[in-house]
């Protein structure tokens, strides 16, 4: 089986199941997030969102896996060229657990596949159990976007469920500043797409006038590696143990990984 992966989700789960070696081509973000893949000698790609149908056909795989978010113009013209395609475009972690068990068919790892979904379901269930000696569930603002400002995905929702917060918002969908402050959450938490960790935190909090908010005086404003949260793999775990450690800080550890805005651009409440 050859693969042809059009967004670093589906290569993530092929290096968890084992079958990192049935791909053939996959995008520079794959490689960025595996880098092991450069050694590879597998070819380089553009994504789901602009997928270069010739350079795919070039790369003779048995099945192309394409994943939220992809141009239906680049998916049509992939079909057009006779090449099998599975298009994934999970919103839940219940659908993610269905794309695990899909690519872990496709490439013979179902064992491997039900193996990878039962470790998240426990991971997730073990900070679910965890939390539940604590009453205070925090109100969590998740930005998976700046401009415009948009909630984070229904799965990053189910994981601030899971680590004891109430999520603010509807998931995926648009929002203001002026609506955010008026809501007054405890917890700030930014995780823009392909921003890694660089959100300028001081500067979203200065440019929206949010110095007056608890969360801010009291220096709960974080960035989580976009990595954590918008990829739909089981790296999904990482980005609860930063949700966990940003909601409940005495109850669970502090994610290496988790970038807190500095103390002189969030001064403490006078007294």
């Amino acid at each position: 089986m050859r693969i042809a992966s059009l967004q670093p989700s589906i290569s993530i789960v092929l290096k968890a199941l084992g079958r990192l070696d049935t791909l053939c081509a996959c995008t520079k973000y794959c490689i960025e997030a595996i880098p092991e893949l450069a050694a590879g000698g597998v070819a380089v790609l553009h994504d789901s969102w602009s997928a270069d149908t010739a350079e795919i056909v070039a790369a003779q795989p048995d099945l192309v896996i394409a994943s939220v978010p992809y141009r239906l113009e680049a998916l049509a013209a992939i079909l057009k060229a006779g090449l099998p395609v599975l298009t994934l475009a999970p919103r839940s972690l219940k659908d993610i657990y269905t794309d695990i068990g899909l690519i872990a068919s496709a490439v013979d790892a179902r064992a491997e596949g039900e193996s990878l979904v039962a470790q998240m379901q426990r991971a997730i269930a073990e900070t679910r159990e965890r939390r539940e000696s604590v009453k205070e569930q925090p109100l969590v603002y998740c930005e998976e976007w700046g401009k415009p400002l948009i909630h984070s995905q229904l799965w990053v929702a189910e994981l601030v469920e899971a680590a004891g917060g109430l999520f603010l918002g509807e998931p995926g969908s648009h929002t203001t500043a002026e609506r955010v402050a008026a809501a007054e959450p405890d917890v700030l938490l930014f995780a823009w797409c392909g921003a890694g960790d660089r959100v300028p935190l001081e500067k979203v909090v200065a440019q929206r006038n949010w110095h007056h908010l608890d969360a801010v005086r009291q220096r709960r404003v974080h960035c989580i590696p976009d990595q954590f949260l918008n990829t739909p793999a089981q790296t999904l775990l990482d980005g609860l143990a930063c949700i966990a450690g940003a909601i409940h800080p005495g109850l669970f550890p502090a994610h290496p990984g988790v970038i807190t805005m500095p103390l002189k651009a969030a001064p403490v409440a006078e007294r």
